[in-house]
């Protein structure tokens, strides 16, 4: 899916272009800043070295949707609940990028 997701309140396919701001997982969990190996270590560097230290939902493997580790130790990681875009939201990003 090439359609890069121009709002960050929402998602284009399975969200590997999504670059909004949400930090919680689906059942409210606080997500672990990517740069950071506690409680769960990993091997993930994002592609956006600025983000690196932010701890938001990402998509860096392919999964299904964003996600991200928890600061949860006896949850690794979990989905997060980002809305898919509608039509209208791409559109209406379009518009917002072109004026």
């Amino acid at each position: 899916c090439l359609i890069p997701s121009l709002l960050g309140e929402c998602m284009q396919c399975n969200g590997e272009d999504y670059r909004g701001e949400v930090s919680r997982t689906e059942s409210g969990l606080e997500c672990q800043h990517w740069d950071v190996q506690e409680p769960h270590m990993h091997g993930f560097i994002l592609k956006q070295a600025c983000l690196q230290t932010m701890n938001y939902c990402r998509n860096p493997d392919g999964e299904l949707r964003p996600w991200c580790f928890t600061t949860n130790p006896n949850k690794r990681w979990e989905y997060c609940n980002i809305p898919r875009c509608g039509e209208s939201d791409f559109l209406r990003s379009l518009h917002r990028v072109a004026h």
